[in-house]
């Protein structure tokens, strides 16, 4: 595989002080199914997985991660991991628009792009980070590859193809809204959109007028034609890797998660369902999904010295003791916590945590 473009860039963000910018280059590779960008930041560490994340329709890697990546805490975390950003054909920054005709890869397609990026790299195992669609992605790579899938964090996933019920409604929709309209109707929910905040009017923008607008349109029609990954609990198909789904509230795809989450092993699945985070909680509550991703990491066995916040420790005690009661029994449980916070703690094996938060 030859490597068609490397560029190196500066993260941006605010510095800390005494911190220096960090490094990162941007790679293109040929797959069987055409040209795949990657942005890398930081450097392998021993006996340790890269996270690789893989973004929504209508965003790429930086308009759909880099609030949370550029959290305060997330830097305890991105210290001890070097980090793969993936960018779907098309949707990197600069990106070309695709002649007329050009056949989009289908989510599937896209999911074998992954192992080209890895021999790449020379990565041996990853643990993915997905929204939406890039949730799909990566979980059809995990079911193909699981050897080499350590850990999943999936927001917004639906496992699910589309019925017919759904092909109708989509069809009604496109015949009375745009594709930036129902792309921002993927991304949040109803009562995000009619409130139209800041957030809201911010990616109403980067999607409207996104000079690779036709490229996003053949993203999004990929995502429409994916097929069922036909999960099911205790069955020959299924994740086997630990899986923290996550999810808000007031979410479109809520209903599809819970249902996820019912067709996965118990014993290797977090559920957290975070209040007042709209459709992307990884643009709206970046606190709250750094906290549960730090415990996702204590319980694979990494950063087991990780600090934990203030709202944390105020917490652990009550937390370990519903921990120690429930000893090792495999039963789904629910922490109600209110708006406040949410957190998963690393306890026993067996549970599925569904954290309310």
């Amino acid at each position: 595989m030859a490597e068609l473009q490397e560029v190196q860039i500066t993260e941006e963000k605010p510095l800390l002080p005494g911190q220096t910018p960090e490094t990162a280059k941007t790679h293109s590779v040929e797959t069987p199914y055409g040209s795949v960008t990657f942005t890398v930041y930081g450097t392998p560490k021993p006996k340790r997985p890269a996270i690789l994340t893989y973004h929504d329709v209508g965003l790429n890697y930086k308009s759909c991660f880099q609030p949370l990546f550029q959290f305060g805490d997330m830097q305890e975390i991105i210290q001890n991991f070097v980090r793969v950003h993936v960018d779907a054909p098309g949707m990197e920054e600069g990106a070309p628009v695709f002649p007329l005709g050009y056949q989009y890869p289908s989510l599937d397609q896209l999911a074998d792009m992954i192992p080209c990026i890895l021999q790449y790299l020379n990565f041996s195992t990853i643990i993915g980070v997905g929204v939406g669609a890039g949730a799909y992605i990566l979980s059809r790579y995990a079911l193909t590859h699981p050897d080499t899938v350590e850990g999943l964090v999936l927001i917004n996933i639906d496992p699910n193809a589309k019925g017919w019920m759904d092909w109708a409604a989509h069809k009604l929709t496109g015949l009375t809204s745009s594709i930036p309209e129902m792309i921002l109707g993927h991304l949040f929910s109803q009562e995000e959109l009619s409130g139209n905040s800041e957030l809201i009017q911010k990616y109403r923008n980067i999607i409207t007028h996104a000079p690779n607008l036709e490229n996003i349109e053949l993203y999004w029609n990929s995502y429409n034609n994916r097929r069922d990954l036909n999960l099911e609990r205790g069955g020959a198909v299924t994740l086997r890797c630990p899986v923290m789904l996550v999810v808000g509230d007031q979410a479109p795809h809520e209903d599809a998660v819970v249902e996820c989450n019912s067709k996965l092993d118990p014993t290797q699945t977090s559920f957290l369902k975070m209040a007042d985070s709209g459709g992307q909680p990884q643009l709206t509550q970046p606190g709250k999904l750094t906290e549960a991703f730090k415990y996702f990491l204590q319980g694979m066995g990494y950063m087991a010295s990780s600090c934990m916040t203030r709202l944390s420790r105020s917490r652990t005690a009550s937390l370990t003791s519903a921990a120690s009661i429930d000893g090792n029994r495999s039963r789904s449980r629910t922490l109600s916590q209110g708006s406040e916070s949410g957190t998963l703690p690393s306890g026993p094996p067996g549970h599925t945590m569904e954290v309310s938060c």
